[in-house]
């Protein structure tokens, strides 16, 4: 077996489900391979940071592993902020980059796509990656292989593989899975114990669930562990999309004083808080009316649990909520009244009025009230704080990395991986970086819904800094421009328009539809503008302590 098509065994056996790529002349004997054996499906897409996000989307969405194959050099380097913001939110995603082979590597010539030195991108790759590997030796390769492949799975985080061409080809043995790293089990039952002592004594505790959640296949569990305490469970900003098709009725998304009061004082006023998988970055907890009592809440997070002084170490998430499970199905099931889940806007007025973000929701809300939920890529800007306002249901976006381009690719990398139609909310800012990768739907038969927010700015750099006009955009009339890509497009700029938009695009299938929605400048969701009042006002108060 030559070592890229065990690597790709490998891959599949450990959960991925497709590639997404770009060639390159190091990388063409890995592409050959993949597409000879057809071992795992192998989508090419524009630009390289198209391939990071479709990967870290696909692995968002199906909970697995997502890969990215790339070429050194270029292509790789091009993927740096994708995956930079993989590690950010905790995405399991694989970088595969073909490299140089060992014969070139030993000339007294400067090779092609040559940084600093030959080594120059596997160290920037060891900043954003947890673990990493240069398959310099077929055969060491199997075992490499499956080391860097559990360390992705278990830390949830990305990892690099770098392949060169002329050991892609060489023969290897198969990659046998490594068994799970060992834990302690005793200290596992003792944490638990430990927890539900802490959350017993509560009088009003509460469940806030973060993206670790999902990253290690764990909200079936979490969904019954609620149930079976009987506790209110709220999800970060991070977390948004959490338990969307649980029947454990989340109440809402926490963003402090960024979201809705019900929300925020549950959270904040809770005496017992168990913080399950909730990474503490300052889009979750920056904006927050109050500091969270730490001293009385239980963290679990990052393999370690933080119950008020006491830390546990190394204990797994997963093994951490069958304990739970294990000691409370032993008690008498807790009924407690829960607080109302937060009420969506509905009914959007179909008018002649200009256009809002929460016309938007609304009209969203609307539509899968008709049709049945759909899931969502939201990119970074308004688009992703008007998704708040958008009934629950799952959703990628990069609420805490925050960087752009992030939407139109994830949401190609969801229809990939699990096969439904997404619906993708983009800013015009950021579909000018990455919207172009809607010209591959063709190929691959993706039919998405764009809702592309064109307020012709950078309308959420404009809230910090008003009084700038480097945040102008040109109006670029993007609907015009669907059709040469092989899509519908359409132009809206009233309610009305919006709501009858929305309604021809379920209907049409086998196209993208693109909906350009024209909105005024400075016209933001209720959101984003709490979140943007609450930022700098804290933001002045650091600043004055």
């Amino acid at each position: 077996m030559r070592v890229a098509e065990a690597l790709a065994h490998a891959l599949k056996a450990h959960g991925a489900g497709e590639v997404f790529g770009i060639p390159g002349d190091f990388a063409l004997p890995i592409f050959r391979i993949l597409e000879e054996t057809r071992i795992l499906p192998l989508y090419t897409m524009s630009h390289e940071p198209g391939v990071g996000f479709a990967a870290d989307a696909s692995s968002r969405f199906r909970c697995e592993l997502g890969v990215a194959l790339v070429t050194y050099g270029p292509g790789a380097l091009n993927l740096v902020n994708s995956v930079a913001g993989a590690y950010a939110e905790s995405s399991p995603v694989v970088v595969v980059s073909g490299a140089p082979s060992l014969s070139e590597t030993s000339g007294d010539l400067l090779l092609h796509h040559q940084a600093k030195t030959l080594d120059s991108q596997f160290r920037v790759f060891q900043e954003i990656t947890c673990d990493q590997v240069r398959l310099d030796d077929p055969l060491r390769a199997p075992a490499e292989i499956a080391r860097v492949l559990r360390s992705c799975r278990e830390q949830s985080l990305p990892v690099y593989i770098e392949l060169p061409r002329d050991v892609a080809v060489a023969e290897c043995d198969a990659v046998e899975e490594l068994a799970p790293s060992p834990f302690d089990s005793a200290a596992v039952e003792e944490c638990a114990t430990e927890i539900l002592q802490r959350l017993r004594s509560a009088e009003r505790p509460a469940i806030l669930v973060g993206v670790e959640v999902r990253r290690y296949r764990t909200e079936e569990r979490v969904e019954r562990l609620a149930k079976r305490l009987g506790f209110p469970v709220a999800t970060t900003f991070m977390g948004r999309g959490l338990l969307a098709e649980s029947e454990e009725r989340v109440i809402g998304t926490y963003i402090g004083l960024a979201g809705k009061p019900e929300v925020c004082e549950l959270i904040e006023g809770s005496d017992g808080l168990f913080l399950l998988g909730v990474v503490f970055s300052d889009t979750n907890f920056g904006v927050s009316s109050r500091e969270l009592d730490m001293r009385r809440a239980v963290v679990a997070s990052g393999r370690q649990v933080r119950i008020s002084h006491h830390v546990y170490p190394d204990i797994p998430l997963d093994a951490l909520l069958d304990e739970l499970l294990r000691l409370v199905e032993e008690e008498p099931r807790r009924e407690e009244s829960k607080p109302r889940s937060v009420v969506y806007p509905t009914g959007l007025e179909k008018d002649d009025l200009p256009i809002s973000p929460m016309d938007i929701a609304c009209a969203v809300n609307d539509l899968m009230n008709q049709h049945g939920s759909m899931p969502i890529a939201a990119d970074m800007g308004d688009c992703l704080f008007t998704a708040m306002d958008i009934e629950h249901t799952r959703l990628a976006a990069p609420a805490y990395y925050a960087g752009m381009g992030f939407g139109v690719p994830a949401g190609l990398g969801i229809q990939a991986a699990t096969g439904e139609r997404p619906l993708v909310l983009v800013g015009d800012g950021a579909f000018q970086m990455t919207g172009w990768e809607l010209g591959n739907c063709q190929r691959y038969g993706w039919d998405p819904i764009v809702l592309l927010f064109n307020n012709r700015s950078w309308e959420m750099l404009r809230v910090f800094s008003p009084e700038s006009r480097f945040n102008d955009l040109d109006d670029w009339h993007f609907s015009e421009l669907a059709a040469s890509l092989g899509g519908i497009g359409e132009r809206v700029a009233t309610r009305r328009g919006l709501a009858e938009a929305l309604e021809r695009a379920m209907a049409a299938r086998g196209r993208f539809v693109l909906i350009e929605v024209m909105l005024e400048r400075g016209r933001i969701s209720p959101t984003l503008e709490r979140f943007v009042q609450a930022f700098k006002k804290r933001r002045d108060q650091r600043g004055r302590d």
